[in-house]
């Protein structure tokens, strides 16, 4: 992208805190001080993006949920941000009628509706502020960016918009509507901060289809309407190639249900996988050691700590999808680096003659060799490095108990084989009732990703077997039953989905790769390297955007919004290859494809 999302949206986020105009670069100046008030959403949408120290710089003293209680600050204005539900309007209504601020910069992170505009002037009225309602803003900023190129439509109800709720079998039309209605909203909130109209293509005849008429809908008339339109010259940003539209894929998570069961081998699907990470904020328990406590005494508690896994983290940026052998070797290197620097500031520091941790010492005689000032103005570089490291390595050291206490090398490769049809070592009968090998959830994976790819289904004999050997492993039996039906509509619809033959290639254990002052203990954990491979999604993305032909994408649904009537074509009008893609699957992506786009890219 000319621009990255991440950057636009932070922009309007600076833009939104400066009372909405843009933020002067070179003003030296205080900052106005305001209040920053929102709500879940508002929070989630922000937090990702800017930290605390930035948003003080912003000049927000303060930040709070709307629905907290709230003491008066009657000197200062106050900037909401929040989405336009009634609740969040009945409150906004009763501050207003406190007379909590001085000001109130009112902000919609997706837009008001006329009546709820209402609402809040008719409460102003009442409440006399009219003169203190300052702006009324639709900031179209519904939607959460996590990386320079990866956004996710939102955080709290996922569930409303997860797979789940669009394949139920009993869901209703009206339930289906809302659904589509909610992705529609966060797909057009991420066109306008985007400042691109996009060409839409889509599968046929499935959610994804609704997503893309109901979208397309929505952005034709929004061009219609010329006085209010979104997209006009200054919004579309000068110079950022809004001649060369963008290709919107809309993919419907049914044409591959196999990656997301698939267990993973890059460093952060990993941690997606086995720890607790949201909005980039990956949450740990701290194993607190094997001492023994005294007898009787109480276990002590596990500490939680949770750290940022952030844009500006070199180590993450760089390493992020590097299979995880790598990552372990790489944390080791980096503190060995980090240890020779550590080194050669304390032995300068006994050359002076300043033993001990006397930074004023330091500091008198720091005239005295241009080498020691120059190590201690490497001093905060060496301590964010070394804040970097820690948190790599325990990060990574959590991701290894894992791998270690479930065999998630074994399943990965397993996997791997069952789905680009190599010949298995092991019967998958034995994998599943292996005791050591994986918790229930993990056999459960396993098996719907050998019933999912396989091309025959199993006979019924086979199949009570694998059943009694997944009871006795303590799986819930509910997802085979659904994939079963699945499968059999499915069967009806397409051939099921390829993955290519290739399988990644142990390069022998670890143990001789890792020397032994290692932090990671890598024993019989397998080195496995990934072979690069398209996934289904990946596949589909390189059809269209090269115009390639292709059975499985060929009469994907073409719209145009821009085109005067909604011409619904099949046959591309833009015969040109795309140098821009979003790719959006309805019912949930993840981070192996996500992954495998980014490696498809380079």
């Amino acid at each position: 992208m000319a621009a990255g999302i991440r950057e636009k949206q932070i922009a309007a986020l600076k833009r939104m805190l400066n009372f909405n105009v843009p933020p002067v670069k070179n003003s030296t100046g205080e900052p106005v001080w305001k209040v920053l008030i929102y709500d879940r959403f508002g929070q989630d949408i922000i937090s990702p993006l800017l930290s605390v120290k930035e948003l003080r710089d912003m000049g927000i003293t303060l930040h709070l949920l709307l629905h907290s209680d709230r003491d008066a600050i009657p000197d200062v204005p106050a900037v909401y941000f929040v989405m336009p539900t009634e609740e969040n309007i009945d409150r906004m209504c009763q501050d207003l009628r406190n007379q909590l601020y001085e000001s109130y910069y009112l902000n919609f992170i997706s837009a008001i509706s006329r009546s709820k505009l209402e609402d809040i002037a008719n409460a102003a009225i009442a409440a006399n502020a009219v003169t203190q309602v300052a702006k009324v803003f639709d900031q179209y900023l519904n939607f959460i960016t996590l990386e320079d190129d990866m956004f996710v439509l939102c955080n709290q109800n996922k569930e409303l918009v997860s797979y789940r709720a669009i394949n139920r079998p009993d869901i209703t039309d009206t339930e289906m509507e809302t659904i589509m209605d909610t992705i529609v909203d966060s797909l057009f909130c991420f066109f306008v901060t985007l400042g691109a109209i996009p060409i839409i293509r889509c599968s046929r005849g499935t959610a994804a289809e609704m997503v893309a008429v109901k979208l397309d809908k929505k952005l034709r008339e929004n061009l219609r309407d010329a006085r209010n339109s979104l997209f006009t010259g200054d919004t579309l940003g000068a110079g950022q190639f809004s001649f060369q539209r963008p290709l919107l894929v809309l993919v419907d998570r049914n044409i591959d249900l196999a990656t997301p069961l698939h267990h993973t081998w890059t460093y952060q699907a990993l941690v997606h996988d086995v720890l607790d990470f949201h909005l980039n904020r990956v949450n740990l328990e701290e194993s607190t050691g094997m001492e023994s406590s005294p007898a009787g005494a109480r276990p002590k508690k596990k500490n939680k700590k949770s750290y940022d896994l952030t844009a500006s983290d070199k180590f993450w940026q760089k390493h992020k999808g590097s299979p995880f052998p790598e990552v372990a070797e790489s944390v080791q290197q980096e503190l060995e680096s980090y240890r020779a620097q550590e080194d050669e500031v304390k032995r300068l520091k006994s050359i002076m003659g300043i033993e001990g941790e006397d930074e004023g010492a330091i500091s008198m005689l720091s005239d005295n060799t241009a080498k020691l000032t120059s190590a201690v103005s490497s001093l905060p570089e060496l301590l964010e490095k070394k804040r970097l490291i820690d948190l790599h390595t325990n990060v990574a050291t959590a991701v290894l108990e894992h791998i270690k206490s479930r065999k998630l090398d074994v399943y990965f490769e397993y996997e791997e084989k069952i789905m680009s049809k190599s010949t298995l070592d092991k019967s998958l009968l034995d994998m599943i009732s292996d005791p050591d090998a994986g918790t229930p959830e993990d056999k459960m994976r396993l098996f719907l990703i050998y019933y999912i790819s396989s091309a025959q289904a199993p006979s019924e004999i086979d199949l009570e077997q694998y059943k009694k050997a997944l009871m006795d492993a303590g799986c819930n039996l509910a997802p085979l039953s659904y994939i079963k039906q699945w499968k059999a509509f499915t069967k009806m619809a397409s051939a099921p989905a390829t993955y290519g033959n290739t399988t990644p290639k142990p390069l022998g254990l670890f143990s001789r790769v890792m020397n032994t002052g290692s932090q990671f203990v890598m024993e019989g954990v397998k080195n496995l390297v990934l072979k690069q491979q398209n996934l289904p999604v990946t596949r589909i993305l390189d059809n269209l955007m090269e115009m390639k032909s292709n059975p499985e994408t060929d009469d994907y649904r073409y719209f145009d919004p821009k085109m005067l009537r909604g011409s619904d074509s099949s046959v591309p009008r833009n015969k040109n290859p795309f140098q821009e893609a979003i790719v959006f699957v309805v019912g949930g992506g993840n981070y192996i494809e996500y992954q495998n786009l980014i490696d498809y890219i380079k």
